[in-house]
């Protein structure tokens, strides 16, 4: 048996761009064979999928599961849109949803959980799945939110199947009405949170460095009017209000009521009478399909191309 050194675990990697402990552990179940290793990395698709990984994944779909007062919404990225609609890529990411219920809401725990019949975690079957589908994949986001007293309530924009779509929305609701009264609330709220792309539930959590960068932004647009420094810093904070109008979900219009221009946080005050006790919007969270991901230029007929070859 040949010894695992270094040198082998580099090469290796070389070889088939697999990670450095995948090299490792393949030269150690092959007794330090280097061409046993390669086949060891090719049968467990790692090899394979390695290769893939550095080719740029912007597509694929958006999970969302809610489970009492419970939601999660996940990201899972692929390099094509074609791929969204391959059973086995719906089936993990409708699955990882669903197991992000019970995670921690951190990346790195759900993918080290077990995933349900595979016998693998759920990097593990990720990886797997690179291999059968023969594109890169990456698990991205995860977003997990609870509520002591209330309910949690979900909306998927361009769904293509249960759950499933290109933009999801959890919104927690702390309140004690019944689930009925607060699912016609929840629903409008996570559908307007899909339109409207908030950044913050309220003022208040405003990062100061947020709102000190938007002030000095609007100081200087002011200043470009020539107006005197009093009449500049009316100017900065009745701006500083449509700042807040487009990105503070309570302060929002809703857009379902636009023309009366009906704030977010007075629709849930006209729902709170309504339902006799007090609503509020505990947290939110918004995942929209390969939003920050820098993207190269598209080439459908290559495109096409390549899935032919695959």
């Amino acid at each position: 048996m040949a010894e695992v050194t270094a040198a082998l675990v580099k090469e290796l990697r070389e070889k088939t761009g697999a990670g450095m402990m995948d090299c490792k552990r393949a030269l150690g179940d092959s007794g330090g064979d280097i061409e046993a290793a390669i086949d060891w990395l090719r049968k467990k698709g790692l090899s394979a999928a390695a290769k893939k990984a550095g080719r740029v994944a912007a597509e694929g779909l958006i999970g969302v599961a809610t489970r009492g007062p419970v939601g999660a919404v996940v990201e899972v990225n692929s390099e094509t849109d074609f791929v969204a609609r391959n059973n086995a890529f719906q089936s993990f990411v409708r699955t990882v949803s669903r197991l992000a219920l019970d995670a921690d809401g951190e990346l790195a725990s759900l993918k080290e959980a077990d995933f349900p019949g595979a016998g693998r975690t759920v990097e593990e079957e990720l990886t797997h799945l690179i291999a059968t589908i023969g594109e890169n994949l990456v698990l991205r986001r995860v977003a997990r939110l609870s509520t002591e007293h209330g309910a949690v309530h979900s909306y998927v924009h361009n769904t293509l199947g249960p759950g499933l779509g290109k933009i999801g929305v959890i919104v927690t609701l702390a309140s004690t009405a019944g689930a009925d009264q607060l699912a016609a609330l929840g629903k409008d709220l996570a559908m307007h949170i899909a339109a409207a792309s908030p950044l913050y539930l309220d003022i208040a959590s405003v990062p100061q460095a947020a709102l000190d960068r938007e002030r000095e932004v609007l100081r200087e647009q002011a200043r470009a009017t020539g107006k005197p420094d009093s009449v500049v810093d009316r100017m900065v904070e009745g701006r500083l209000r449509k700042f807040y109008e487009d990105f503070v979900l309570l302060e929002q219009i809703f857009v379902k009521d636009e023309e009366k221009k009906t704030k977010i946080a007075k629709v849930v005050e006209q729902a709170s009478k309504a339902a006799g006790t007090p609503i509020r919007i505990a947290s939110f969270a918004r995942l929209a399909l390969g939003e920050g991901i820098e993207r190269p230029p598209t080439d459908f007929a290559a495109e096409v191309a390549a899935q032919l070859k695959n």
